[in-house]
């Protein structure tokens, strides 16, 4: 059970696995006011960047679940140095179906609702960890522009339109779902270019240094075509961000 080489290939050094900066991470922290000692569940937390500054910053203490188990080593690597290893735990294991031991203060999937089968399933995964008055983070794209032609779908690594939805249409269906929209913290695309043009540099170098492994020609492949096909596609007709829902 762990992710794919390829994708920590990629994200060696990324702290943030979605199109946020830190700057952005500390935004949406500081918005949610809070209180000292609220708990937390983040499920795909990847390298735990959230729990570890927020752990600093706001005093929260909580559980990351990851399949990853490079990323989990980086994450508890973090909160060492950060200093917060007594404050947060993280687990290497599949957050698919992962319910909380006892209900948190808020619980996270910011930028893997695959792990709930998509948004709604996801949003009735989350309702199982967090307590009647606490928070729920989903981060999801989102279509900024309608996309033209399947290309362009594509070109976004989607299959269909349907695969998101236009921002306020998104807003609207959590409503359906149950829930109140109380912050949304969006990404722009100079966070866009900073998670996805990062990923060049590492695979480049990894190619440096890996010329003859396995995966050094799909590597390569990628690295062909990513930085156009962003510019192109991603960048222009994707946007991303984390909304802050609570049950009604």
């Amino acid at each position: 059970m762990d992710l794919p080489r390829s994708f920590t290939i990629r994200e060696s050094s990324h702290r943030i696995h979605n199109p946020f900066t830190s700057e952005k991470l500390a935004t949406l922290g500081r918005a949610l006011r809070l209180a000292p000692d609220t708990s937390m569940l983040d499920l795909a937390c990847g390298t735990g960047e959230m729990l570890c500054t927020w752990a600093r910053d706001h005093r929260v203490s909580g559980l990351g679940v990851d399949i990853s188990s490079v990323f989990i080593a980086a994450a508890r690597a973090r909160a060492d140095g950060l200093d917060v290893a007594n404050r947060v735990t993280f687990v290497h294991g599949d957050a698919s179906g992962y319910v909380a031991d006892e209900p948190a203060g808020i619980a996270s999937c910011v930028g893997a609702t695959w792990i709930g089968g998509g948004v709604a399933g996801t949003v009735e995964l989350l309702r199982r960890s967090v307590t009647p008055d606490g928070m729920m983070l989903i981060g999801e794209p989102y279509w900024r522009r309608e996309p033209p032609d399947q290309a362009t779908v594509e070109g976004c690594y989607g299959i269909g339109r349907d695969d998101w939805l236009p921002l306020p249409e998104l807003i609207e269906s959590f409503g359906q779902l149950g829930c109140d929209v109380v912050e949304l913290v969006l990404a722009d695309q100079d966070s866009w270019d900073r998670y996805e043009a990062a990923k060049w540099l590492n695979i480049r170098r990894w190619l440096d240094a890996n010329p003859h492994d396995e995966l050094a020609g799909e590597m390569r492949a990628e690295l062909d075509t990513a930085p156009a096909r962003h510019v192109r596609y991603q960048r222009e007709y994707l946007g991303w961000g984390v909304f802050v829902l609570m049950n009604r």
